[in-house]
């Protein structure tokens, strides 16, 4: 039975970092779910620990940041920001810069998953008419959706859930990890400049018609006041989950658009993957699996390898959730590293992150590819380089 039940850990964990088990059709929603009712079957907890073990909190932040991006995303606000950087920019360095500060900064206030699943075709198409070459600018990309996504408590799902588990506040936490993002995003743009000098060009690319868009301007303006004033709460210290599911209350209110339309746009297998994944780190505490990583969580030199090394091998939300249970509760240095070393460890491989995935689909739909090597060349010293300043920055 112990064989079993450790085998169930295993596979799941496998299947989660590879986002699939060979020959099933299963993604990281079923797997982390399947893991936690096999977990349950063999007696590792029953249904009232499961279902105590589930974060709300984090559950209830996540769907309301998705309904938030989604009414944004509906009125036209990023297809709106995208065209308007475009139209003041004239070479491909400037547009290297502003799309590395911009999905960086847009990262930073909605998660990074979502402006890359945004973004990216906007990008390939851009490229394509400009006649650039579009991998350094989805490289780009890729690379701000994770950097930028450090600063805040609603800019990736692991900081929601340290945010969730740590008791720091959201301005606490901005005010502690933007610095970081910022000097990341600058890292970047002179990466990109040395791996392909093509994009350090200050001469003026050829002027061209940008693909026509829809605006929904009573939605834009009502998407934007209710995004402030949530921005605004959470400065204030009113409690996120709170205040993200009162906005996206309010945005569901509307005589215009079908509520299928925003409804259609929310990531139910994150939601749903969440869940499995706070059961079945539940089952692996039980086990008293979590010693043998508290060893390593002695040092912050050891917490950050072992976050960045279960980031890559596992994906960085499972990391932090089999992690978490071995941090002290006041000790904000040590979460804000948690929270750093695993959100810039997903730019060292394409498998790091989900954002890394999307801009590959993206490439390989236009008929290029974006290999394993290439975007190791890029993400390797990335992420060493801000791994490094994470150490020193915090402590």
């Amino acid at each position: 039975m112990i064989f079993l039940r450790y085998l169930v850990i295993i596979l799941t964990y496998i299947g989660l970092g590879l986002g699939y088990l060979p020959g099933l059709r299963m993604n990281r929603a079923t797997i982390a779910i399947v893991g936690a009712a096999l977990l349950m079957a063999l007696g590792v907890l029953d249904l009232r620990a499961a279902w105590s073990a589930i974060d709300y909190q984090t559950l209830i932040f996540l769907f309301g940041m998705m309904v938030i991006s989604a009414n944004l995303a509906a009125c036209g606000f990023f297809q709106l920001t995208l065209d308007y950087t475009i139209r003041r920019i004239h070479n491909p360095f400037g547009l290297l810069v502003v799309l590395t500060f911009g999905s960086g900064i847009l990262s930073a206030l909605f998660l990074n998953d979502t402006i890359a699943l945004i973004l990216t075709p906007l990008v390939v198409g851009l490229t394509q008419l400009l006649n650039l070459n579009s991998i350094p600018y989805l490289l780009a990309l890729a690379g701000a959706t994770n950097l930028g996504s450090v600063a805040t408590l609603s800019g990736n799902p692991q900081n929601i859930l340290i945010g969730s588990f740590s008791g720091i506040s959201y301005l606490d936490f901005a005010k502690a990890l933007t610095p970081l993002a910022l000097l990341g995003l600058a890292i970047q743009v002179g990466l990109l400049c040395w791996l392909y000098p093509e994009v350090r060009s200050l001469q003026p690319y050829q002027k061209v018609e940008l693909p026509r868009y829809r605006i929904f301007k009573p939605l834009l303006v009502k998407s934007l006041l209710i995004t402030t004033a949530l921005l605004v709460a959470f400065l204030v210290g009113i409690p996120t989950a709170e205040a993200t599911l009162i906005a996206a209350g309010l945005l569901l209110i509307t005589r215009r658009l079908k509520p299928e339309r925003i409804l259609q746009k929310v990531d139910w297998d994150l939601l749903l993957m969440f869940c499995g994944l706070f059961i079945l780190t539940e089952g692996v505490q039980k086990l008293g699996s979590l010693e043998w990583f508290a060893r390593f969580v002695d040092h912050p030199l050891s917490i950050l390898g072992v976050t960045a090394l279960l980031s890559n091998l596992v994906s960085n939300v499972p990391a932090v959730l089999l992690l978490h249970h071995l941090i002290p509760h006041p000790d904000t240095r040590t979460w804000l590293l948690l929270a750093a070393a695993s959100t810039l460890a997903g730019n060292l491989t394409l498998l790091g992150s989900v954002a890394n995935l999307i801009v590959a689909e993206a490439v390989a739909k236009q008929g290029h590819q974006l290999t394993f090597g290439e975007h190791l060349r890029f993400g390797l010293p990335l992420t060493v380089i801000t791994l490094v300043l994470t150490y020193f920055w915090i402590y």
